[in-house]
């Protein structure tokens, strides 16, 4: 076999469509392109859509706005800190035992639940009954900044 012997398996290749070659051809006149139509015409918008209620009108608008400088806290309530067994909770101590997931922001505590004994909370953001909880119980609240 020489490279001159090579050709293409049989079935794989088809010939070339030759357009605008004449009628004879099959592929004359408008050369496969048929026949102009409304969206071939200057007088009608590329966005129109043939009388159907256009896309822009069948969307809902867009209500108020979304604030970009919107604080988003990792939350936890004073019920799950009394699960706890150490006496300094931290938002890293959080992390760790996979209480939250993220602190975001900072982390805010929560006044649902009550503790069972003295804890020092450390948190960003601390709410007025957690806070209350927390002292009532003779733990301390430790605002990071």
């Amino acid at each position: 076999m020489r490279l001159n012997d090579l050709k293409p398996a049989a079935g794989s290749t088809k010939k070339r469509k030759r357009v605008g070659r004449g009628m004879g051809s099959g592929h004359g006149k408008t050369s496969t392109r048929g026949h102009g139509g409304q969206k071939n015409r200057t007088s009608v918008p590329p966005q129109f859509e043939g009388g159907q209620t256009p896309l822009h009108r069948r969307l809902p608008q867009k209500r108020g706005f979304t604030n970009i400088f919107k604080k988003e806290y990792a939350i936890v309530n004073l019920d799950i800190l009394a699960k706890l067994t150490e006496d300094t909770i931290t938002p890293e101590l959080l992390l760790e035992k996979g209480i939250i997931h993220d602190i975001k922001a900072g982390l805010r505590v929560l006044g649902r639940g009550d503790l069972d004994k003295a804890v020092t909370v450390k948190a960003h953001h601390f709410t007025k009954s957690a806070e209350e909880k927390i002292i009532a119980k003779g733990g301390t609240v430790e605002v990071i900044e």
